[in-house]
């Protein structure tokens, strides 16, 4: 592009100074009196048309306002060319603005027309200069040269027509490549902000909801007790919803942060598994149901990447929360499996069970927000390439599987 301006300057600035010359020359020659002033006030209306030409296609192209160079371009071209073919008549001087007007019909005019209007141009000037010598036949110079500059001008102004088009070509690539980037901008926000509602959906389910949901179901056990007049219960019971309410104050504030679960901090995933064992066992038994939980570990631990760790402890939560809520269970078990290239978690209850086939339909008729456990676990394990199975039958009991592969972990940690 600069260097298209520096030949769109150039040739302006020639057509300028060859009109100057050929005013000075004619004014010089004995062209004074009144005709003279004619000649010049015509050479002055045609810099008048073409400066008006060049600045309104100047202005075009910078903000695209004025008149459409596509539209008026040839028209402008007529009248520039008819003004130097009168100023032509009256001197030969004129004749050098052909070469400046060679470029202009190249760059306006389809490329036939371009050529023949150079050829009758190129005549033009031979015939002038002819006409001028006031000899019977031109002399080889005055066809010569004519024709060697059309030629040069055809080729050069070929060149500058091509390297136009190149030009062209690569500011409509780079303005596609800009809308691009644009969109793509806009969409991979989109999707960042997508990828964080799901994941403040996921840890308030997970966390908030499910703690929240514990709060209440003790909440009405304490007054349960307040009214049977057992106050040692109902304080033992106030004191789990203190202490649910505080762990959940410490994961709201942690997800908020971007962090892992303060269960995981300073603490292996094994032991965060017995301790919400043991929460769990508490917490049902303030709300009068028995429920025994264990922890069971099968194979040599190895070091898990947080992402994995989160993701095993959160489908721990998830199905222990089903297990007390809606299972009848009295016995659940949590076995932590490491199987040489995966890890696995399973969830068993020996509950009521249920039709798993039934399953997506309620989940998806409920209007209340819940139901979202299994597809938030399923979003978590996905994100990680595993796998979630969930077996169950009415009067069966339950299992989750949860499967991690373990070749992915040392990817993710870098080993």
């Amino acid at each position: 592009m600069v260097i298209l301006r520096v030949l769109r300057v150039t040739l302006h600035v020639g057509f300028a100074a060859l009109l100057s010359v050929a005013v000075v020359r004619l004014l010089s020659m004995g062209q004074a009196g009144v005709l003279g002033y004619v000649w010049t006030a015509a050479a002055c209306v045609l810099a008048g048309v073409y400066l008006t030409g060049t600045l309104q296609e100047k202005r075009f192209a910078a903000a695209g306002t004025g008149m459409d160079p596509r539209r008026y371009g040839v028209l402008w071209l007529g009248i520039v060319t008819a003004l130097w073919l009168v100023l032509l008549s009256a001197s030969a001087e004129f004749s050098w603005l052909a070469f400046p007007l060679f470029f202009l019909h190249l760059h306006v005019l389809p490329r036939r027309v371009a050529l023949l209007t150079i050829a009758l141009m190129t005549a033009a000037v031979i015939a002038a200069q002819w006409a001028s010598s006031g000899l019977a036949a031109p002399q080889p110079a005055m066809v010569i040269g004519p024709l060697f500059g059309a030629g040069f001008s055809i080729v050069t102004g070929l060149a500058y027509r091509a390297l136009y088009r190149e030009a062209e070509r690569q500011r409509r690539a780079v303005d596609e490549l800009r809308r691009t980037r644009t969109e793509l901008a806009a969409s991979q926000h989109d999707a960042g902000v997508l990828a964080e509602r799901e994941r403040l959906a996921r840890e308030i389910h997970d966390t908030l909801a499910q703690g929240l949901s514990s709060i209440v179901l003790m909440a009405r056990a304490a007054e349960k007790s307040l009214a049977d007049g057992d106050a040692a219960t109902a304080a033992a019971r106030l004191a789990l919803v203190r202490q649910t309410a505080s762990e959940n104050l410490s994961e709201a504030r942690s997800f908020v942060r971007g962090l892992s679960s303060p269960q995981l901090q300073g603490a292996s995933l094994l032991e965060s598994l017995h301790r919400l064992c043991e929460r769990t066992e508490t917490t049902a038994a303030a709300r009068g149901v028995r429920l025994r939980c264990r922890v069971e570990l099968d194979g040599e631990p190895v070091d898990l990447p947080q992402p994995y760790r989160v993701t095993l402890l959160r489908a721990a939560e998830a199905s222990l929360a089903n297990v007390a809520d809606h299972a009848g269970a009295s016995n659940a078990v949590v076995t932590l499996a490491f199987l040489g290239s995966d890890v696995a978690l399973d969830i068993y209850d020996d509950g009521v069970g249920f039709d798993p086939g039934t399953l997506a339909a309620q989940t998806a008729a409920r209007t209340d927000g819940t139901g979202y456990g299994i597809r938030s676990l399923q979003q978590r394990v996905q994100e990680l390439d595993g796998s979630l199975d969930l077996e169950s039958a009415p009067g069966e009991g339950t299992v989750v599987a949860v499967r991690l592969p373990l070749r992915e972990a040392a990817g993710r940690t870098g080993r």
